[in-house]
C-alpha cells in the first residue's frame, strides 16, 4: 500500500483519481466523478439543456484534470 500524504491535498486527489481510473477506466471514472458533484439549481433544467459529451471530450477532459494535478 503506499503512504498518502493525507495532508496534502493534490496528492489525494491524484492518488484518488488513479485509483479510479485503475478501476473504472477513464470514461468511468470521469462518470463517477461527475456524480461526486455536488448539485446547485435547477437539475432539471440543467440537465435538459446540457449537451451530450463525446468520449473524446471526456478523454480531453481527463487529460487536462491530471495536468493540472501532476499526475502523468
Amino acid at each position: 500500500m503506499t503512504h498518502v500524504n493525507i495532508d496534502n491535498t493534490l496528492e489525494v486527489q491524484a492518488i484518488g483519481v488513479k485509483a479510479l481510473n485503475d478501476a473504472l477506466g477513464p470514461v468511468g471514472a470521469a462518470r463517477f466523478m461527475r456524480q461526486c458533484n455536488f448539485g446547485y439549481g435547477d437539475y432539471t433544467k440543467d440537465h435538459q439543456e446540457e449537451p451530450d459529451i463525446s468520449e473524446e471530450e471526456i478523454m480531453s477532459m481527463l487529460r487536462d484534470f491530471r495536468n493540472e494535478i501532476g499526475v502523468a
